[in-house]
């Protein structure tokens, strides 16, 4: 299994951009050798939309821990913690059993709807062949990450529709396997209205190879300090805030087994075991 070894610790978030630091090279920026940039975005694009539909096959167990931290201790002043087990019920559709959900004993902050969607939809980025048309995708260069021979690229929406989310930042493409390994940035836009404020903190993503093919989100940090200004006479406040998502026990579930119908495929289910 190819994955990365220290390297968790090793990302500061300045923005929306990745520091090296130790586990990385520096970025090199010569030309890939063998294909273009282009051509590695339109492969990479093509694999991440399979394993999209991939992990949509499979069951995992999801650990969401987001705290406030108290900048005089750098400690936690209030924290909301929840671990569920990700699976499906006997038609298929995706459940949420919860676990572990001690009190949510945050007051400087409100997780809402949107804040829980992100960790379930664009924190496990993923950047598929359908969702290329909606970013500008840049090439930095290569670059070794820890164990890993990257490509580099710089990645932002073209346009910003409205009630739709988009990633703005850096994403690490393996040379092999032509798959996001590591994503440092933003989601983006925040909503800065004066009292409806839903801001988000940068964060890192990384992945990890799964049954020998697949590069699935295994772990996010995301950390900074939120600006709010401030709403219905309340003062402005600036809230430090720090986010670890742990997607773990990943287990496949559907059969791979395929019935022939004439010349299309279909793909068989089986249902979940109780």
């Amino acid at each position: 299994m190819r994955r990365f070894g220290l390297l968790l610790a090793a990302v500061t978030l300045v923005g929306s951009a990745a520091l090296a630091q130790e586990g990385f090279g520096p970025i090199q920026p010569d030309m890939p050798t063998g294909k273009t940039p282009e051509q590695i975005v339109t492969a990479m694009g093509a694999r991440e939309a399979e394993f999209a539909k991939a992990r949509d096959n499979y069951v995992f167990k999801q650990d969401v821990k987001f705290q406030t931290i108290n900048d005089d201790t750098n400690r936690p002043d209030g924290e909301y913690h929840e671990i569920s087990d990700i699976g499906f019920s006997s038609d298929g559709r995706r459940t949420e059993n919860v676990l572990f959900a001690p009190q949510n004993t945050l007051e400087r902050v409100i997780l809402t709807r949107e804040d829980l969607d992100d960790v379930v939809h664009r924190l496990p980025f993923i950047l598929t062949s359908e969702q290329l048309p909606e970013y500008n995708v840049s090439y930095l260069g290569r670059q070794r990450v820890d164990e890993l021979d990257t490509y580099v690229f710089n990645v932002e929406p073209k346009t910003i529709e409205k009630n739709k989310r988009y990633f703005q930042g850096r994403v690490w493409v393996d040379q092999q396997d032509l798959q996001i390994v590591l994503a440092s940035g933003k989601n983006v836009p925040d909503d800065v209205r004066r009292g409806h404020e839903n801001l988000s903190p940068p964060f890192s993503t990384y992945y990890e190879q799964i049954d020998g093919k697949y590069w699935f989100p295994t772990y996010t940090k995301a950390e900074g300090t939120l600006h709010f200004s401030g709403g219905g006479g309340s003062m402005a406040q600036d809230v430090h805030v720090k986010s670890i998502v742990k997607y773990t026990d990943y287990k496949r579930y559907r059969s791979s087994a395929r019935i022939l119908t004439g010349v299309e495929e279909v793909p068989q289910q089986a249902p979940p075991k109780k």
